[in-house]
């Protein structure tokens, strides 16, 4: 390969990167956002649980639509428009005058996402620098939780400073990144040439190759535990924290998917070096660890063991999501790893959106406390059983 050829994959590899991570930043932006949207608009606990989760679905949708799409029609147009769809969306999010509005931005940004996720996936796969190869599944797990912890965090921290101006800022200057990334994606090579097929390929469906059925299936249950764990402070987080404990600090509240995010990325490079079902089983014992903390914590009406929980849970969710990730990877061929990649994400976004939704419709009937309780506790039976199966499996 010319110097320019390799000058140019690692670039386009960074763009990737930083693409995958930025992406995620607006998933998780509007979370420290809802009390008081949920306040200005007069929504019930169930709407706005809805707002967090129609992205989730409509992702899903998008994933089996669209997730091999650029299989046929090569990376870069598909990241590109992809892009451009999601600046559209959270300028449309940060402009948004009701729940209707907000649910329509975030439509669009599901959609978005869903075209985005595998496409990134696979480019940061097919451009990994030649001297750090097996590094893929550290990428594509550390770098979208890093972007949520930054949009959280950014989110809580631009609430406390600027309040009245706070939802312009935010989404703004992510839509203009996003449009800068939409232009930016050209510059990578094409890893993906140009073949028939694309309609066919829109067709909804999950191409999951043989060869990696089995592993596929022994990490769904980390899938289902660690993203559903993820779904509930991601939608309730900043509720919990305001009602359960009395912190009224949007810093705080953005701060718990901050910490969730920023424990699962420093654990997702930690345990590179482990073996996937070794990093699989430490993860899931950890998420199960977290989700019990979570219950001592909103029993006792204890803010700073609910952070342990949350940091706990965090460094569990992004040890076992590694795992998952390297074993199905490294079970099929490369040409094979979009649908693979599509798969797991399709598993892990129902895992994050519909337990949220169906919790939203819970608050009003058993007080937010006590919903919270309930999916923290089905969150560690789940987790537990997730870690007995993968001990029985030589997988």
């Amino acid at each position: 390969m010319t110097t320019t050829g390799t000058v140019s994959r690692r670039v386009g590899f960074a763009v990737a990167v930083v693409a995958s991570t930025l992406m995620m930043a607006a998933a998780s932006a509007p979370s420290p956002f809802y009390p008081d949207l949920q306040a200005r608009f007069d929504a019930t606990p169930a709407a706005m649980t809805a707002v967090f989760a129609i992205y989730a679905v409509v992702l899903l949708g998008a994933l089996l639509m669209a997730g091999s799409l650029s299989d046929h029609v090569g990376r870069r147009p598909v990241l590109s428009a992809g892009f451009v769809l999601l600046a559209v969306s959270v300028v449309a999010f940060g402009h948004a005058g009701s729940v209707a509005g907000l649910l329509v931005a975030r439509s669009l940004q599901g959609l978005a996402s869903g075209v985005l996720l595998s496409a990134l996936a696979a480019t940061i796969t097919e451009l990994e620098p030649a001297h750090r190869r097996g590094s893929v599944a550290v990428w594509n797990s550390v770098a979208p939780l890093v972007g949520l912890a930054v949009g959280a965090t950014v989110g809580g921290a631009a609430l406390t400073v600027t309040p009245t101006r706070a939802m312009g800022e935010v989404f703004g200057a992510l839509g203009v990144a996003y449009a800068v990334l939409a232009a930016a994606v050209w510059v990578a090579p094409e890893t993906s040439p140009r073949h028939e097929g694309w309609r066919t390929a829109l067709r909804p469906h999950l191409a999951l190759p043989r060869s990696g059925v089995r592993t596929f299936w022994v990490g769904v249950p980390a899938l289902l535990a660690g993203w559903a764990n993820g779904g509930l402070y991601l939608s309730l987080g900043a509720g919990i924290v305001a009602s359960e404990f009395g912190v009224r600090s949007h810093l705080w509240q953005g701060g718990v998917v901050g910490l969730l995010s920023a424990g699962a990325a420093a654990a997702a490079f930690l345990v590179r070096g482990l073996p996937a079902r070794t990093a699989s089983i430490v993860g899931m014992t950890g998420v199960a660890a977290g989700a019990a903390l979570a219950l001592v914590a909103i029993g006792g009406g204890s803010l700073p063991v609910y952070l342990l929980s949350v940091v706990v849970a965090g460094t569990g969710f992004g040890a076992s999501f590694t795992g998952v990730l390297r074993s199905v990877a490294s079970s099929v061929g490369a040409h094979e790893r979009v649908g693979v990649f599509a798969s797991v994400y399709t598993v892990s976004y129902l895992s994050f959106g519909l337990p949220a939704v169906a919790a939203g419709l819970l608050v009003p009937v058993l007080s937010l406390g006590t919903t919270a309780s309930w999916y923290a506790g089905a969150v560690v039976l789940l987790a537990l059983t997730a870690v007995v199966l993968r001990v029985r499996s030589a997988l």
